[in-house]
């Protein structure tokens, strides 16, 4: 499959994801939810592999790695996004994950020592304006009620942003991965079962009932989130991340809030305003310029400088 297709289906499945999230509201909690969703997703990736033939167990070389990307990815990063919606609305949450756009290229620069170019950062910049213009409205409305409760605010506030790092930590994580183990599906597998486990456990250690729903609506959502949000959406951007690297397959989160909107549009009838409208045209614009292929040239001078 090519980049562009990878990163449309990510993009696509993501944005829809927010309506499957609502199908799971009120019968079961959250942390709950999250633990089934990965434990199913790690069931379907361990039957897809035994089913072509995959070793399934894998070295210890490889597994302190996934134990490292579950708990970032699969695991804190889920935790604290739920725990910090207690506090936030989620328009502010979306805005806080858009910092990944710099979380990644610098933790990038840090692990592998990616050079960063000015149009990383003039990008990273566009993108995120554009994310604030498109939840506006609900920052507002988390602005005139921050004085009613500054102390949770803060929690929250924290609670976002380390997901936000987590999430990013995770994806440097997937290339440490990567040269461990060719086997995305199986890779996958081994990480989302990690993280469903520490879930589970954060889970049981808070109190939260494992109980099993009678909604066909609950079902359908955890199937589509486990098998469409969960199993092709992160085999689509982890290979992504794997063939232009995290500072460019980050911007998948920056489209994702565009996708929800335009969902929300033809299923909720949504109006968005003038300033939402703006925000699309910033958000996509910032994919265009930061995707563009980099010159080889001005690549290789850059190298060459940072040596000196």
């Amino acid at each position: 499959m090519s980049s562009p297709l990878l990163f449309l289906t990510a993009c696509l499945i993501w944005g829809s994801t927010f309506f499957a999230i609502t199908l799971q509201l009120g019968e079961v909690a959250p942390a709950v939810s999250v633990a089934y969703r990965f434990g199913l997703a790690a069931a379907v990736l361990f039957a897809w592999c035994r089913l072509r033939g995959d070793r399934l167990l894998l070295p210890w070389r490889v597994q302190r790695w996934l134990l490292l990307q579950g708990g970032a990815t699969f695991a804190l990063s889920y935790i604290c996004t739920y725990s910090s919606e207690q506090y936030l609305v989620s328009g502010m949450v979306g805005v806080l994950f858009a910092l990944m756009v710099f979380w990644n290229p610098i933790c990038s620069r840090i692990a592998f020592g990616t050079v960063l170019t000015w149009r990383t950062w003039c990008a990273a910049a566009l993108a995120l304006c554009g994310v604030v213009l498109l939840f506006l409205r609900a920052l507002e409305s988390a602005w005139r009620e921050m004085g009613n409760g500054g102390g949770h605010f803060l929690l929250g506030l924290g609670l976002a942003l380390l997901a936000t790092f987590a999430s990013s930590v995770g994806n440097v994580l997937v290339v440490k991965v990567r040269e461990q183990s060719s086997n995305v599906l199986l890779t996958m597998a081994w990480a989302m079962l990690w993280g469903a486990l520490m879930v589970a456990a954060w889970a049981l250690l808070m109190g939260q009932p494992f109980v099993l729903p009678s909604s066909l609506r609950y079902w359908a959502g955890l199937l589509y989130l486990a098998v469409f949000g969960s199993v092709i959406a992160f085999a689509a951007y982890f290979t992504l991340i794997h063939r232009i690297g995290a500072h460019k397959a980050v911007y998948v989160v920056v489209v994702t809030p565009v996708i929800s909107v335009l969902l929300s549009i033809q299923l909720e009838h949504y109006r968005p305003g003038l300033t939402e409208l703006a925000g699309m045209v910033l958000c996509l614009s910032s994919v265009a310029w930061a995707l563009q292929p980099d010159r080889p040239a001005a690549v290789a001078g850059l190298k060459l400088e940072s040596a000196t």
